[in-house]
């Protein structure tokens, strides 16, 4: 394993010689892209979460980094991980702590379940690391705050998981239809993100052998291990309050407003910038339908999934212009100018300004006027990693950074509120407060179980 020394001389060295590069300095091409760098430039990488995301992302950056210590609540995960991605190689913790006093590790990867997320990252800020953490980076607006005060504060590369900004023949492209002014004034964006599912009646269950439910919940409201197998004869997880079906519970997630909406109104409020237009959501209202009943934004039953199943919000930006997020039409982002539309997702990019470039293409700078590093088509997932590591080594801003990440997430988070208690919000997005609303108000924040507080602040 190459020495703290080498890789961090290396990282000193190489940031002065390429200040100006637009693209990663261990790509030259799509191909060199697949290709393991030398020994003594590789990085070595903490992981704090160890389920489906890390183990996705982790095979995406392998050419890259060497897994050196992985960190997560269930004691299974972290040892499957290590067998299967450091060949045993790592160190498991179970308190992520561990991994961040560690001198040796450049870059942290956190995959945490979303109420997981702000506390590990403003630690590993604070511990003097770069970041790359999943989406969506919080689970509250204020702790977005927190994250891009501390992050202004020290300039760590913090890269969010909003892969799509780096689909080169779809997301991006579609951007510099937008930054190439194709489509012209934008008047409304639309994010159909699809719903979310129901349970039936979930019973308190055994904690699973090598599982610490404690440090799972961890900031969030202590509660019962709760487990459903799936009925007889069905494959499946069942369901549960943990690993991937936390995202259908407000105590640790945001439902799909929070889990696709990062991906789709991500897409939509770049847009929106790419035109101009940067200011956050006067004001947001629509419906929502839930499971379970609420009382003053609160769930009252909690043995069962409790997020959003369909929904329509419509969110007023300034100069008239709307953002509709959705679930009950085809998942991917419309996107509407004074001059033409276009439809886009993970599959295709169709509209009549995508037809125009027969006879009138886009320029050869166009992609990359709006995108920060070397996109690469058909591989989002490592072509983000890659721009990640170029800017840890170039200091610059990766392409989802925290700042533009929050505004956008910002209306999601609204979009939550306004789900659970029932009404319209008016936002200031100066102040970042919901105006004439205490109730509302107090929901840009929750309180960390005591022993979970975030350290360091």
């Amino acid at each position: 394993m190459a020495s703290t020394k080498n890789r961090r001389s290396f990282l000193q060295k190489s940031a002065a010689a390429s200040a100006v590069a637009t693209i990663p300095y261990f790509v030259t091409s799509q191909t060199a892209l697949a290709k393991p760098i030398a020994k003594n430039d590789r990085l070595n990488i903490g992981v704090i979460g160890a389920g489906g995301m890390a183990n996705g992302n982790m095979n995406a950056a392998k050419d890259w980094v060497d897994i050196v210590a992985i960190a997560d609540a269930d004691a299974g995960r972290g040892e499957a991980m290590n067998k299967n991605r450091s060949g045993g190689k790592a160190i498991v913790y179970a308190d992520y702590r561990k991994v961040l006093e560690r001198d040796d590790i450049d870059v942290i990867h956190v995959a945490t379940p979303d109420h997981w997320h702000t506390k590990p990252v403003v630690e590993a800020i604070l511990a003097g690391k770069d970041i790359y953490c999943e989406k969506p980076l919080t689970l509250t607006i204020d702790e977005g705050k927190l994250i891009r005060k501390v992050q202004k504060e020290t300039g760590r590369i913090v890269q969010v998981g909003t892969q799509q900004r780096s689909t080169f023949n779809l997301f991006t492209k579609a951007m510099a239809l937008v930054n190439e002014g194709r489509l012209g004034r934008i008047k409304k964006v639309s994010a159909a993100i699809g719903g979310a599912p129901t349970s039936p009646e979930i019973p308190v269950a055994e904690v699973p052998t090598g599982l610490d439910w404690d440090r799972w919940l961890g900031p969030a409201p202590s509660c019962d291990y709760r487990h459903l197998p799936p009925a007889k004869g069905k494959r499946g997880r069942g369901n549960t309050n943990c690993h991937y079906e936390f995202r259908w519970w407000y105590e640790y997630s945001g439902g799909k407003l929070t889990d696709w909406g990062a991906h789709h109104v991500d897409i939509c409020t770049w847009a929106l910038a790419l035109n101009s237009q940067s200011a956050g959501p006067v004001s947001i209202g629509g419906s929502a339908d839930h499971p379970v009943d609420f009382k003053d934004g609160v769930a009252q039953q909690r043995d069962r999934y409790n997020t959003a199943t369909r929904f329509f919000f419509s969110a007023q930006f300034p100069g008239g212009t709307e953002m509709i997020i959705r679930n009950d039409t085809d998942n991917g982002c419309m996107i509407e100018g004074d001059k033409g539309r276009i439809f886009v997702n993970r599959g295709k990019l169709v509209g009549a300004p995508v037809e125009a470039l027969k006879d009138d293409p886009l320029p050869e700078d166009a992609i990359q006027k709006v995108y920060k590093g070397l996109p690469l088509e058909h591989n989002e997932r490592k072509a983000h990693w890659a721009n990640f590591f170029h800017c840890v080594k170039t200091r610059e801003e990766p392409i989802s950074d925290v700042h533009s990440h929050m505004k956008m997430l910002n209306t999601c988070h609204l979009a939550g509120i306004a789900a659970r208690l029932g009404r319209p919000l008016k936002w200031d997005d100066q102040k970042e407060q919901i105006i004439g609303d205490d109730q509302a108000n107090a929901m840009l924040t929750r309180p960390y179980r005591d022993g979970y507080e975030i350290e360091g602040v």
